[in-house]
């Protein structure tokens, strides 16, 4: 019997450490007097809810500038492409030219 009182003594020992820990962990506002657990835990509880939701937007914010990157990327490469084509097409224009210039002296 006293054993399990030093046990649990010990329990509680560690739930008060614990909840003091957790009193650093959770943003408690203006109200940051004496606490009663139930608070502490309900705070707790908010806090990770919270965070749980700004985690979520900003994971939908990655994805929605990860696709967004994406179609840039594509519009680059099909910019690239037309560039290449407009060079070459202006290339064998001015070769066309020459040739006709040649031509006539």
């Amino acid at each position: 019997e006293a054993e399990a009182a030093v046990c649990s003594r010990c329990r509680r020992a560690q739930l008060r450490l614990c909840l003091e820990r957790l009193k650093g962990l959770v943003p408690l506002g203006a109200a940051a007097g004496r606490h009663t657990t139930l608070s502490l835990l309900t705070r707790a509880r908010l806090h990770i809810q919270k965070l749980e939701d700004q985690e979520r937007r900003a994971l939908h914010q990655i994805e929605q500038l990860q696709r967004e990157q994406r179609h840039l990327q594509r519009q680059l490469e099909k910019l690239g492409m037309e560039r290449v084509r407009i060079d070459s097409i202006g290339s064998s224009l001015s070769s066309d030219r020459s040739d006709s210039d040649q031509g006539e002296s």
